[in-house]
């Protein structure tokens, strides 16, 4: 088959998970491009075929020709699928104008025969709808957290016309599948799940020996609201009033950074917290084996690969209820669940951890470890995203 990925840009290499997906189908006889919105970090020599929209930015009237010069091309060169768009957009409601910008910005998409185009997130199928039907192939998206958690929010209504054009649904967890119902969904196709994963196999036998035991605890996320940081920095706060001595470490950066130092400082926690940036793949794996427990106590969170790499490491984790973290982490089993929103109980979860004979954290440990490997490893979700386009 031909299939086709649309994404907002190349993932850059950290991303894994577009990239193993990737290669997986193509290592199975498929033919893969990826279609990209802007041809910024086209540095992923992993991704065979690459398409990328016209670059509509800049000099007015260089952008006015190039625009002339696409939609001219798409008609002359691809005369029935433009007018196919241009019927399906306007019994939408579409105006004229927004379908002639439609044609032009797809005119990457509109120039391929592809059997399945799957768009990586809700929200970039948002006024693309019919691009699918216009070139004759089957329309796939997944939700992964934010398009469906949070965007439907701001734009209620938003996927209405989604829901009725889309062939397959690719969803990362239950609790975001619940969410397709709560904004409009009613089983018009089909949703399957397929969970996130990690690359296993850089995981050795060494991670399985007994960790650090000590209180230095670690977190790899973006500095945003979403990531619950601040809730994280007063349940620590509480740690320290009753004497419990710890380490903490943020790795990660983003706007919310002077907000959490600032945080950090009026807790008066400032000198037991480390705010580390951002760190190449491997330095970020040597803070995790540093480290004895991990703390995910995000607002919103689709799954979270860093909970998987976590655990993966042999550290216990400790996350919040948000979305599909308590799918990633069992409560009891490989970790523990938290309601979010409430830093005592974070505190008080963090002092049983701490508390636990030895021998309970290496059961939870060991448990961890075995489930990702053999439930979240690039192998086991190639094949799934094989099966689904094939059944």
């Amino acid at each position: 088959m031909r299939i086709g990925i649309v994404l907002s840009a190349v993932p850059a290499y950290s991303e894994t998970f577009f990239s193993s997906k990737i290669r997986g189908l193509e290592s199975e006889g498929h033919t893969v491009i990826l279609f990209v919105d802007t041809a910024n970090n086209q540095t992923n020599t992993t991704i065979s075929t690459i398409k990328a929209a016209p670059t509509l930015v800049g000099n007015f009237v260089f952008v006015g020709f190039l625009g002339a010069f696409k939609l001219l091309h798409a008609f002359l060169f691809h005369f029935k699928r433009c007018i196919h768009l241009y019927s399906l957009d306007k019994k939408d409601g579409a105006s004229f104008l927004q379908i002639i910008k439609n044609i032009v910005r797809n005119h990457h998409i509109i120039s391929e025969s592809v059997d399945w185009l799957h768009f990586g997130f809700g929200t970039l199928a948002l006024n693309r709808e019919n691009i699918a039907k216009a070139i004759g192939a089957k329309m796939a998206v997944s939700f992964r957290g934010f398009d469906i958690g949070m965007y439907p929010i701001k734009n209620p209504n938003c996927y209405a016309k989604l829901w009725n054009k889309v062939d397959k649904i690719h969803v990362i967890s239950d609790d975001i599948k619940q969410l397709l119902y709560q904004h409009g969904f009613k089983e018009q196709s089909e949703v399957v799940k397929i969970t996130p994963a990690i690359n296993t196999a850089v995981f050795n036998k060494e991670y399985e020996q007994s960790i650090p035991n000590n209180n230095k605890f670690v977190s790899v996320a973006r500095l945003h609201w979403k990531k619950g940081l601040v809730y994280t920095l007063e349940a620590l706060s509480l740690l320290q009033k009753e004497g419990i001595p710890f380490h903490y470490t943020i790795i990660g950066s983003g706007k919310e950074y002077e907000r959490l130092k600032f945080a950090a400082h009026q807790l008066e926690i400032m000198s037991q917290v480390t705010f580390a940036g951002e760190l190449a793949h491997d330095l970020i794996s040597s803070k995790l084996m540093e480290s004895s427990i991990y703390l995910q106590y995000s607002i919103q969170e689709g799954f979270c690969n860093a909970v998987l790499e976590a655990q993966a490491t042999g550290l216990l984790c400790i996350v919040s209820d948000a979305e599909g973290l308590p799918e990633n982490v069992l409560d009891n089993k490989s970790g523990w669940v938290v309601e979010k929103n409430c830093p005592e109980k974070l505190a008080e979860k963090i002092k049983k951890v701490l508390n636990l004979p030895l021998e309970e954290k290496n059961k939870i440990r060991k448990f961890a470890i075995h489930r990702i490997r053999n439930e979240f490893n690039l192998e086991k979700q190639q094949q799934e995203f094989i099966k689904f386009y094939t059944n």
